[in-house]
């Protein structure tokens, strides 16, 4: 409740906008209420965070394959975007705050956005790893972080794209026609 109450009032008047007696008001408790759920506002809206996280990581996992090596590649970026952002469309108000945190915010919920990309990062370089050992790529190492950081930029655009600049894009086509240009390039068959 008080979380769901900061993530409306974050997204009417910003991160310095917010106060902790707004997000009272906003969830119909006392000030004292809330602070006796969090300390501050920089340990609330880690939690919203957190809850965030938590769920999007759980449905990108999902759909990954356990051992990618030998899946086709289109599919697998098809159905780990498909999944980050029908995700992030699930919950496009959270994912407006974690978009605008990660910009001017204070230095605490900036590092919280930040741990967060890195988690994912991690694990797109698992993804690469299991492909580029499949197909005897050369320098993988020095490769990996390139190609995940690469991902995860195409992930947080499309993500802004959909619930942002609200393209008329669903999440499976968007993601099915990212895959493919990711894949295969622009070419006749691109969806």
């Amino acid at each position: 409740m008080v979380l769901d109450a900061a993530l409306r009032v974050f997204l009417r008047h910003g991160y310095r906008g917010t106060s902790m007696q707004a997000i009272a008001d906003e969830a119909g408790v006392t000030k004292p209420v809330v602070y006796e759920c969090f300390h501050n506002k920089d340990k609330l809206l880690v939690s919203l965070l957190d809850r965030e996280e938590e769920r999007l990581l759980t449905e990108i996992t999902a759909a990954l394959p356990a051992d990618p090596g030998g899946a086709d590649l289109d599919a697998v970026l098809t159905s780990a975007l498909t999944a980050f952002l029908g995700a992030a469309t699930e919950a496009p108000d959270a994912w407006r705050v974690v978009f605008e945190s990660g910009h001017g915010a204070e230095s605490v919920i900036a590092s919280r956005v930040q741990q967060s990309r890195d988690m994912l990062l991690s694990r797109l370089q698992e993804l690469a790893r299991s492909y580029m050992a499949a197909g005897n790529i050369s320098d993988a190492e020095r490769k990996i972080p390139v190609i995940a950081e690469l991902l995860a930029s195409v992930a947080e655009s499309c993500a802004r794209m959909i619930i942002m600049r609200e393209y008329p894009w669903t999440p499976a086509e968007l993601a099915r026609f990212t895959a493919h240009v990711l894949t295969r390039g622009l070419d006749s068959d691109a969806h």
